[in-house]
């Protein structure tokens, strides 16, 4: 039942799906005077590291946080237009938490879920009890249909550097670029690596410390280096999350995450703990995906995958073993999935792919750096994001002759599967731009090479700047590489290829739209 934001308090129950099985987040109430005593509430400090995250809908969002009492908790919710000199109305919401014990700094960590939200309204929340409220912060919903964007970032990985300070100063700052640029973006996707290691609390209160992630909703996901403790789960509650043996591969140093998925607007999301693969975990999280596009897929228009491990890596985690694995296992399942859009991290450099299908570049012709693709029935995108907040830069690396990843024909110094590779070592972040009849793709800087840049102004490069430094930074906000990409609909869905068609000088592979009339990908389980 969906809350009534007009009337006053009463209670309603909700429940979110959970993978493999339902998991429920606890009551959403409405909280009379009596549920929690004064002895109580005096005990309750005010929460810390609140984090927004995305809900299992446009319609919710999930607020999780950091409390050193295991009492009674909620969030208090109210459109900010009812709120007097900064008080909340006798008729907000509250929505009870879920608290647990916290293993890592042996306080308390909870969640809670605001529900029933309505399109095109400012909220404000805060977090806690009676005499222990955390301050108020506020979110914006905007419409529940029709176009949106996103932002997505790779690897904080604060402490990296060896100066958490500086790393979190580069991560604000990159926040604070990104969405005063974009003011009107819905989600923050995450790549991956928060923290340079797993349960030092110090790192994250940094990656944390900006208010943008209590104002817009964090997609929260698990990197190598997020994993090895539970400060991961703790900080970050994820909707639908499955957390199935399976997928970690028998291993206690991945047990920290799990496999969600969402849908918000016109796009099926699911965001997969990459670290196992080996001993079954691969397919298992392929099966993982493979149910959820069965379920859902025709919920949405679009199919986006987020994961840490980038299987197209340009840089020093090109031709890790486990990557390796990833290129044998992942690519033709996305392809007969019907997946759009790979979004990766872990490398610390940027990349974008071809179309690439059953692990081969769709269009053979298709020129490096194109600003029109057309992905073509199997054919998907993979993006690698660069560093968010410059604790840590990879360099690009040479294509290995003769091996699974060598290089391209049109661009030898490149990977073959990517049409750009792109290292300035400058902080980047990654704009995507969801419309009816395309994705569009482009990596923006939020930098120049001047501080706060930690990898740089500590000597942890030894250039900075276009071409290997030998070219001048360019300004903060311009361009590193933009794409449209006009996705594969099957027969019936050629207009979008006929709006290619118009852009004049355009290569004969974008008119490939289809292969002798195919018609729309099958979902079915792979063997």
């Amino acid at each position: 039942m969906r809350f009534d934001w007009t009337q006053g308090r009463g209670v309603a129950r909700r429940r979110v799906a959970g993978g493999a099985g339902a998991a429920v987040l606890g009551v959403a109430a409405v909280f009379g005077s009596g549920l929690m005593t004064a002895a109580h509430a005096a005990d309750l400090a005010a929460p810390t590291g609140i984090v927004l995250g995305v809900g299992a809908s446009e319609s919710q969002r999930v607020v999780s946080w950091y409390s050193s009492t295991g009492t009674p908790q909620m969030v208090e919710v109210a459109p900010t237009s009812q709120l007097v000199n900064g008080e909340f109305p006798a008729n907000a919401v509250a929505f009870s938490a879920s608290v647990g014990a916290n293993s890592v700094n042996g306080g308390y960590n909870g969640h809670a879920t605001i529900d029933s939200l309505q399109e095109n309204t400012e909220y404000s929340y805060r977090v806690g009890a009676e005499d222990g409220w955390s301050p108020t912060y506020s979110f914006k919903t905007q419409n529940f249909k029709g176009d949106f964007d996103f932002l997505f970032f790779g690897d904080p990985q604060i402490g990296s550097s060896g100066n958490v300070a500086k790393d979190g100063e580069g991560w604000q700052d990159t926040l604070n670029v990104a969405l005063a640029a974009n003011p009107n973006a819905e989600l923050l996707v995450s790549g991956g690596d928060q923290v340079e290691t797993a349960n030092t609390e110090t790192q994250w209160n940094a990656f944390l410390a900006p208010d943008k992630l209590r104002q817009y909703p964090w997609v929260a996901t698990i990197g190598n280096h997020d994993v090895g403790g539970k400060a991961y789960e703790q900080h970050f509650w994820t909707p639908n999350t499955d957390r199935s043996a399976p997928y970690y591969n028998g291993s206690t140093t991945t047990r920290s995450g799990g496999d969600y998925w969402y849908i918000y607007k016109d796009v099926l999301f699911i965001d997969i703990n990459s670290n196992a693969y080996a001993n079954g975990s691969d397919e298992a999280h392929i099966g993982y995906i493979t149910d959820v596009v069965k379920a859902h897929g025709a919920d949405a228009k679009y199919t986006v995958l987020v994961y840490h491990h980038a299987i197209y890596s340009p840089a020093a985690h090109a031709n890790d073993n486990d990557n390796k694995k990833r290129r044998q296992d992942f690519p033709t399942a996305f392809s007969k999935l019907g997946v759009d859009l790979v979004l990766q991290g872990h490398d610390h450099a940027y990349s974008r792919s071809y179309a690439i299908k059953n692990g081969q570049k769709s269009h053979p012709d298709e020129q490096p750096g194109s600003e029109q693709v057309a992905q073509g029935p199997g054919g998907v995108i993979y993006v690698t994001a660069n560093s968010a907040s410059g604790s840590k830069y990879y360099d690009l690396t040479a294509p290995v002759q003769g091996s699974d990843f060598g290089p391209d024909p049109l661009n030898p110094d490149s990977h073959w599967a990517n049409s750009v590779e792109n290292q300035e070592h400058v902080r980047t972040y990654v704009k995507i731009q969801v419309r009816d009849n395309k994705l569009v793709v482009e990596n923006i800087r939020s930098s120049t090479c001047d501080g706060p840049n930690a990898a740089v102004e500590l000597g942890k490069v030894k250039w900075c700047g276009p071409n290997n430094g030998t070219s001048p930074a360019q300004p903060v906000g311009s361009t590193v590489d933009k794409v449209v990409i006009h996705p594969y609909r099957g027969k019936g869905w050629d207009q979008r290829a006929d709006v290619a068609r118009s852009t004049p000088a355009e290569p004969a592979w974008l008119q490939q739209t289809t292969e002798g009339g195919a018609g729309t990908l099958t979902l079915t389980a792979l063997s």
